[in-house]
C-alpha cells in the first residue's frame, strides 16, 4: 500500500512488467494441463469406463426432458436450424438481387457444411456442455473433493478431466450429425417450401456441391472444436477458486475463451483444409 500510495508510477511500471511473465506462466499451466489430460485418456478408458458412459448419457440426453434443457441434442438441433434458416433467407435474397436465385442450393451446401454447422454446433456444445463441466469441477474444487480424491490415491485428472474429454469426443459425432441434418433441412424448407423455389433445381445444385470430402472435413472441424471445448472448460473448472462466485467467473471466462478459440481455429482449419482459394470442381473451378 505504501508503494502504491507514495509511488504510483513505480507501482504502475511494476505491474506492467509483471504482466508478460504472468501471461507466460498462465499459458504454461494451461498447456501442461492439456497434455496431462490427453495423456490420461488411456487410463480413463481402461479404469473409469463406467464414469465415461454416465457422462455420455448426461451430455446427450441429460437427466431431464429435452425441452427442460436435459441434454445437448435438442440445443444443437434448434440452434443449427435457426442459423440455417437465416442462411437460406439472406442467401436467397442476395442471389435474387444478382439474378442467380437458382444457385441457392449451392450456397446452402457450401456454407452449412464448411462453416455454419460445425461452428454453431460447437458453440451450442460449449454453452450447454462446457459450462456444465466448469461448474461441476469448480464445485468439486471449492468443496475440497478434488483434494480428497488425490488423498485417496485416485488420480484426479484422468478421473475427472480425461473421462469428460473422451465422453465429449464420443458424443460430438452423433450430435453433429443431428446439427448438420437440421441445417440442411431448415435451409431447404425455407428456400423451397416457403420461398417457392424449384425443388429440382435446388436439389441438383445442392448435391452437385455436397462432396464426401467436404463432409469429412466438416466432421474433422467438429471433433477438433469438441476437444478444445472439453480441455478449456475442464481446465477452468479444475483451477477454480474463490468460492461459488469464483466458479461463476470461471464458467464465464471458460465460455469466452472457448468461443474465441473456436473462431481462431476455424479460420486456420478452413485455410488448411480448403486452401486460401477454395475449389469447386463441380463448377469447373480447380
Amino acid at each position: 500500500m505504501v508503494v502504491s500510495t507514495r509511488w504510483p508510477a513505480a507501482h504502475w511500471v511494476r505491474s506492467r512488467v509483471r504482466q508478460p511473465f504472468e501471461l507466460m506462466t498462465g499459458l504454461g499451466r494451461e498447456f501442461t494441463f492439456y497434455g496431462s489430460v490427453i495423456a490420461g485418456v488411456p487410463l480413463a478408458v481402461v479404469k473409469y469406463w463406467r464414469h465415461i458412459m454416465r457422462q455420455i448419457g448426461d451430455i446427450s440426453f441429460g437427466g431431464a426432458t429435452l425441452l427442460a434443457g436435459g441434454g445437448a441434442i435438442g440445443v444443437v438441433f434448434a440452434m443449427s436450424a435457426v442459423a440455417a434458416t437465416q442462411v437460406g433467407i439472406e442467401g436467397l435474397r442476395g442471389l435474387d438481387l444478382l439474378g442467380m436465385g437458382s444457385l441457392s442450393g449451392l450456397l446452402s451446401a457450401i456454407l452449412n457444411t464448411r462453416e455454419l454447422a460445425p461452428v454453431i454446433a460447437s458453440i451450442a456444445l460449449a454453452a450447454k456442455v462446457g459450462t456444465g463441466f466448469t461448474a461441476q469441477l469448480g464445485a468439486m474444487r471449492i468443496s475440497e473433493e478434488i483434494s480428497a480424491l488425490d488423498a485417496m490415491a485416485i488420480p484426479s485428472l484422468p478421473f475427472l478431466a480425461s473421462t469428460r474429454l473422451v465422453s465429449c469426443l464420443v458424443c460430438v459425432v452423433p450430435l453433429y450429425v443431428v446439427g448438420l441434418l437440421s441445417s440442411y433441412l431448415a435451409s431447404r424448407l425455407v428456400i423451397v417450401t416457403f420461398s417457392g423455389q424449384s425443388a429440382g433445381t435446388y436439389d441438383y445444385y445442392f448435391h452437385l456441391m455436397l462432396t464426401p470430402t467436404d463432409v469429412a472435413y466438416s466432421f474433422v472441424k467438429a471433433v477438433v472444436f469438441a476437444t478444445i471445448i472439453a480441455l478449456v472448460h475442464c481446465s477452468y473448472g479444475y483451477h477454480a477458486y474463490g468460492g461459488p462466485e469464483g466458479v461463476g467467473r470461471a464458467a464465464g471466462r471458460a465460455l469466452r475463451t472457448s468461443i474465441l478459440a473456436i473462431g481462431i481455429v476455424d479460420l486456420l482449419l478452413t485455410l488448411t483444409l480448403w486452401g486460401l482459394v477454395p475449389s469447386a470442381p463441380a463448377l469447373g473451378l480447380p
